[in-house]
């Protein structure tokens, strides 16, 4: 059984979507301020190796705009905090090229290894937020092949393109191949 260490609950409700067995751990930690979603996860693996022990998870996510040289990038969730969807959007007039991606990189802590799955998702910045599901960025996030928004999709729909999803439907196949329910 794995726990994901988390205060998003909503990120915990789409996990749990692909790996029902899931469990929660609401909990501070530190999170390093770093280059890249990587080197945060790793940092983040050690320091709760030594306080929860074996067998959780941890992921870290980002947005990465093209025409923000890959802004917010490893800061989004100061970012969303502090500027919000209409901060991004504000900062994207007058943009011609909208493109963008999110990344996740989960980080897995399994019998005193640490290992890492990465989901990206490519897509582009939106005019305007649209749709009332999912968090964060997601009103304003529209991913390649769709007309929607993830804000616009149910958590089905956004978990079989999104980068989360990606990396979780990883995660389900890294359990069953060590046979971890």
């Amino acid at each position: 059984m794995f726990k994901l260490v988390t205060h998003n609950r909503h990120k915990y409700e789409e996990m749990r979507k692909i790996v029902p067995g899931l469990k929660m751990v609401d909990m501070e930690y530190p999170e390093i301020q770093a280059n890249t979603l990587e080197e945060v996860v790793d940092f983040s693996l050690e320091y709760l190796s030594k306080v929860i022990g074996e067998n959780f998870i941890i992921d870290d996510s980002g947005l990465f705009i093209e025409a923000l040289n890959s802004f917010p990038g490893v800061y989004s969730a100061y970012v969303f905090d502090t500027l919000g969807n209409e901060g991004i959007l504000k900062l994207m007039e007058e943009k011609e090229r909208r493109e963008a991606y999110f990344k996740t990189v989960v980080g897995i802590r399994f019998e005193g290894i640490n290992y890492k799955l990465v989901g990206i998702c490519h897509g582009k910045i939106a005019e305007e937020p649209k749709g009332e599901n999912g968090f964060g960025y997601d009103p304003i996030f529209i991913p390649e092949g769709s007309e929607k928004t993830f804000a616009e999709m149910s958590t089905e729909e956004k978990n079989r393109v999104s980068h989360r999803g990606k990396a979780i439907i990883k995660l389900a196949g890294f359990m069953e191949r060590f046979g971890v329910h």
